[in-house]
């Protein structure tokens, strides 16, 4: 007889977006009339800039003439995408990466489960809190992660390194020695950056220990900040200790259409053996690669009129961040993030969970945040709200905020 994964049984409850999509879809039945105002989810609400949309409709077009279709991508990504995305992302800010140490996905998403595949199971992982759900998920399904205590929410086999406002919401290095360590910067969902300065520490630390860094860098895009690294590898010795994921979704709009990338530096050895060559085997063997026309709107958002475009997009979405940062704090909120990060991470009012905020929210001025316990221990009594909404909704929703 067959067997199940009985590392899936161990995941408490459903994924965080998911339980919360099952809230407000039940409370939208039960009140039809009410005008439900979206900033809990990061999805982007701008149409994709007219740049993209002119390369997806050439591509189009080419896939209507024999002469110029395409059929299955190249598993590892076109040249013409790794070779923009190594130079402009990479090279022209002095990171040594080439074109064939990028791989192209269909998002960051995916890429932050999967790349714990060529992992042993028995590494441990570290992981700040609060933090991204599907990093400490992924390792769960994998088996990696020990038994689950509800009482405290945490699982015995992960390092958690608590983010809180005492120390500014950027994590420590953790007293127990990690395998592999997850960082996400700037962070979702607290909104923190570091300097360049932080992250060299997490590098050498990261060399100095034997640990793998696997950096999530979904939100370069949004940074502010001079002395905020826009990748890991501005770092000097991160090629022998980081993957770097990118995202297209936030800073091109892509959440619709799915794209980004995994950076896996040759010189990232263990005991020899290329995480390289590794990625590699995976990503050929399990992906079939993202689709021409993505790929080629991927390429466009290089070009001149496309960064020009996207840059007046993330404006747009950094606008959202500041009013609702300002507008919270005339209210009395104490606030965090929105400077170098389109997320806004806020202290509850009085001695409310995080779940009793959503739902005070929800029913009292119809506006949708995300709890900050659905991102860890440490995330109880925060709150989360996204700048991804309209301006005209992001104003409405203060004014309801303010009213309550």
């Amino acid at each position: 007889m067959y067997k199940i994964n009985e590392n899936y049984q161990k995941l408490p409850g459903s994924y965080l977006f998911s339980t919360i999509a099952k809230k407000v879809s039940a409370y939208t039945q039960a009140n039809p009339g009410k005008g439900i105002i979206r900033l809990g989810i990061g999805d982007v609400t701008l149409p994709l800039a007219p740049a993209i949309i002119a390369a997806m409709h050439k591509a189009v077009d080419e896939m209507a003439d024999a002469a110029t279709f395409r059929g299955y991508a190249p598993d590892l990504g076109y040249g013409f995408l790794r070779d923009a995305v190594a130079s402009q992302d990479y090279q022209s800010r002095g990171c040594g990466i080439s074109p064939d140490e990028i791989f192209v996905s269909d998002g960051a998403k995916s890429d932050s489960a999967n790349i714990q595949e060529i992992f042993s199971q028995d590494n441990r992982i570290a992981v700040c809190d609060p933090v991204y759900p599907v990093y400490v998920d992924s390792n769960v399904m994998s088996g990696r992660t020990g038994a689950y205590d509800a009482a405290s929410g945490t699982w015995s086999d992960v390092i958690y390194m608590p983010c809180t406002m005492e120390n500014g919401f950027v994590p420590e290095f953790p007293k127990e020695t990690p395998d592999i360590i997850y960082l996400c910067l700037p962070n979702n969902p607290t909104g923190t950056a570091i300097t360049k300065g932080q992250l060299q520490g997490w590098v050498d630390y990261a060399n100095k220990v034997g640990a793998v860094i696997i950096y999530d860098g979904a939100y370069e895009a949004y940074i502010s900040e001079e002395n905020v690294a826009h990748s890991i590898y501005e770092c000097e010795g991160a090629k022998a200790c980081a993957i770097e994921l990118k995202s297209f979704s936030k800073n091109a709009g892509f959440t619709g259409v799915r794209l980004g990338y995994t950076v896996v530096p040759k010189e990232l050895k263990c005991g020899g053996v290329s995480l390289h060559g590794m990625w590699a085997r995976r990503h050929g063997t399990k992906f079939n690669g993202a689709p021409y026309i993505v790929q080629r709107a991927g390429e466009a958002a290089y070009s001149p009129e496309g960064k020009a475009q996207l840059k007046e997009q993330v404006a747009y979405y950094m606008r959202n961040a500041s009013a609702i940062k300002s507008g919270l704090q005339e209210a009395g909120y104490t606030v965090f993030g929105g400077v170098n990060a389109p997320y806004l991470w806020l202290k509850t009012p009085g001695k409310m969970t995080s779940w009793e905020f959503f739902d005070y929210l929800l029913e009292q001025a119809n506006v949708v945040g995300t709890p900050g316990s659905g991102f860890g221990p440490s995330g109880e009594g925060y709150f989360r709200l996204t700048a991804f909404g309209s301006y005209e909704n992001t104003q409405k929703a203060l004014e309801r905020i303010k009213g309550l």
